[in-house]
């Protein structure tokens, strides 16, 4: 699931999003490319105190609802706006079946051998990098 966010850079300032769906919800940094990873990992933050405090976790809106939404039309002004993904760590793993060619396969296993992982630790931190951009 995608969540619209707001991406604003004022003249002297770091990047910073905010979550029209998440009011308190943001990220900041120096470059764009970074921000919109920190608002990837805000936003999963952000769920998990909600469910924390029993609170519900809000449809996400498209962007035609929010830019119809007259209580963003401030917020709105010099944003550029992104797709967030909610990508929630649960805790837990589970085992799955997957089909790859051989080659892939061997590219993976040398990655992950470079980067002092196991292949399911490579193949998780490159789909969540993949959902993230």
């Amino acid at each position: 699931m995608r969540y619209v966010a707001f991406v604003h850079k004022d003249p002297d300032s770091i990047y910073g999003v905010s979550f029209p769906d998440f009011p308190g919800c943001i990220a900041a940094e120096d470059t764009l490319e970074a921000v919109l990873e920190s608002a990837s990992d805000a936003l999963a933050f952000h769920v998990r105190g909600m469910l924390a405090d029993g609170e519900d976790i809000p449809d996400a809106r498209n962007a035609d609802e929010i830019a119809a939404d007259p209580e963003f039309e401030e917020d709105r002004v010099g944003a550029m706006v992104a797709l967030i993904p909610l990508v929630r760590d649960l805790g837990s793993t589970t085992r799955i079946n997957v089909s790859l060619d051989l080659g892939l396969l061997e590219a993976i296993d040398s990655a992950a051998r470079q980067r002092k992982q196991t292949r399911s630790a490579f193949i998780a931190s490159a789909v969540r990098k993949e959902l993230i951009e």
